[in-house]
């Protein structure tokens, strides 16, 4: 028997106090054009992060054309009128740069990277991309084909499936229901949409610049003067959207894929923007449910019983409206089991404080991710970003911590009875319906759906 270590601790030891966080130095401005400019210096490495964002996206152009803005933003990034796509390539690579443009609901971003030294020869080719972007036909017809294989292969994977049908019941009218075109939509693009869209929501006006690196900001906002101030273009109009639907009651959408040996499970209900007073406290609830890899969720339906790999809640917060959802991949004997759990743990929080241990767990590992957020330049850019299109407060980074600190069992519980609607919950299963349907009709009155959304039942 090998001997006892003598003098060594036997129990966990403490954590050590929270280190404080030294903030960069953050300047604020707008250029001669409008365009809206957030400078943070970060310079422990020779490297700056950026990005580009138009406070305009897929949700603003439903009308038209799901999928319209992902596709401009796409297809804006091959070549612009003086650089084609190869030489685009190749200047980027001569710089030691990165580029990528992308969409979403709300907005349309160019988002890049590279060494300082090539600050200004990177600025001027994200300046050419959101001013000049050319639409070549052969870039075009090319990224068109290959939408058109990844909407095939978005109706063969069920958390897609789960999330389209949720978002379409949740939102009804409003464009937020929609997540992605169908074949026929992105058959029907024209060239001509994409310049239209591009046009219309690529101005200063509609913009921000965010820069985050190894620079001075006393000299880099000259020089985004100088190279993006000759930009003109106004702030597009917002079309008046309908309100989302408001469903009541539980209801059950079970989406058909026959052969299926599990069920996807997604269920959500109507929640809160990030501009919301209640989100900290909202986000702590959340992470305390099913939103952290210790939370109550977790380690019901994974670690005692098994039923998934997997299981999370999250926080969708769009512009306009947010959710709250909750979701697990299970195995199909083993549905309505998971769904009970489900309920069982959102009530279980609703109906009773959290234990101050458990509370100070669930602040600790909030506050530490938020810090590991913020120490490489693309974390702090991307919680820049967060700020900037929600127009969240100046001292939203700084407060954070404070606020996540602040909150005590009786906060959480009356968040939990405010937006965790156990009572209207929307359930979504995607699975093979001679399985799983017996068990989720058991949850709510029933619809029952194909993959390509159209109603069987």
């Amino acid at each position: 028997m090998a001997a006892r270590a003598v003098g060594l601790p036997t129990g966990v030891p403490p954590l050590a106090p929270e280190r404080p966080v030294k903030w960069p130095k953050r300047t604020r401005a707008r250029l001669s054009n409008g365009l809206e400019v957030i400078l943070a210096e970060a310079r422990s490495i020779p490297k700056f992060h950026g990005e580009l964002f138009f406070r305009s996206g897929n949700a603003a152009v439903v009308h038209r054309a799901p999928g319209l803005a992902e596709m401009t933003a796409t297809v804006a990034r091959t070549a612009t009128t003086k650089r084609a796509s190869r030489q685009l390539e190749e200047d980027l690579r001569r710089i030691g740069a990165d580029l990528s443009s992308s969409a979403g609901a709300d907005i349309s971003a160019i988002g890049f990277s590279g060494l300082a030294e090539f600050a200004e020869p990177l600025l001027e080719l994200v300046n050419e991309l959101a001013r000049e972007a050319a639409f070549p036909v052969a870039e075009f017809e090319r990224e068109r084909r290959q939408k058109l294989e990844e909407v095939k292969m978005q109706r063969t994977e069920p958390g897609f499936l789960a999330n389209e049908r949720l978002r379409k019941v949740l939102f009804g009218a409003h464009p937020y229901a929609q997540v992605s075109p169908s074949e026929a939509q992105v058959a029907a693009y024209q060239r001509e949409d994409l310049s239209a869209v591009y046009r219309e929501f690529y101005t200063p006006e509609n913009g921000a610049l965010l820069l985050v690196g190894d620079f001075d900001a006393n000299e880099m906002l000259p020089a985004a003067e100088k190279v993006f101030g000759k930009w003109s273009g106004k702030r597009p109009e917002t079309p008046a959207a309908p309100a989302p639907a408001n469903p009541r009651g539980r209801r059950v959408c079970l989406v058909h894929v026959p052969g299926a040996v599990q069920t996807q499970i997604l269920a959500g209900c109507h929640a809160i923007t990030r501009k919301h007073p209640d989100w900290v406290k909202l986000g702590l609830t959340n992470s305390l449910y099913g939103g952290a890899f210790n939370s109550r969720l977790v380690m019901n339906i994974r670690e005692e019983k098994g039923y998934t790999y997997s299981p999370r809640s999250s926080l969708n917060a769009l512009r306009q409206h947010g959710y709250f959802s909750v979701s697990a991949a299970v195995r199909n004997e083993v549905v309505a089991a998971s769904l009970t759990e489900i309920f069982y743990e959102m009530d279980k929080l609703r109906s009773l404080p959290v234990p101050e241990e458990e509370l100070a767990d669930a602040q600790n590992y909030l506050s530490g991710v938020f810090s590991m957020g913020l120490a490489t330049q693309s974390g702090l850019l991307t919680q820049l970003s967060v700020m900037a299109v929600n127009e969240l407060p100046d001292d939203y980074l700084e407060t954070y911590r404070q606020k996540v600190r602040a909150l005590t069992p009786q906060d959480l519980l009356a968040t939990a009875r405010k937006y965790l609607d156990s009572a209207n919950m929307q359930i979504i299963a995607v699975g093979d319906r001679a399985q799983i349907e017996s068990q989720a009709a058991l949850f709510g009155e029933l619809e029952v759906y194909d993959a390509q959304g159209t109603r069987l039942s």
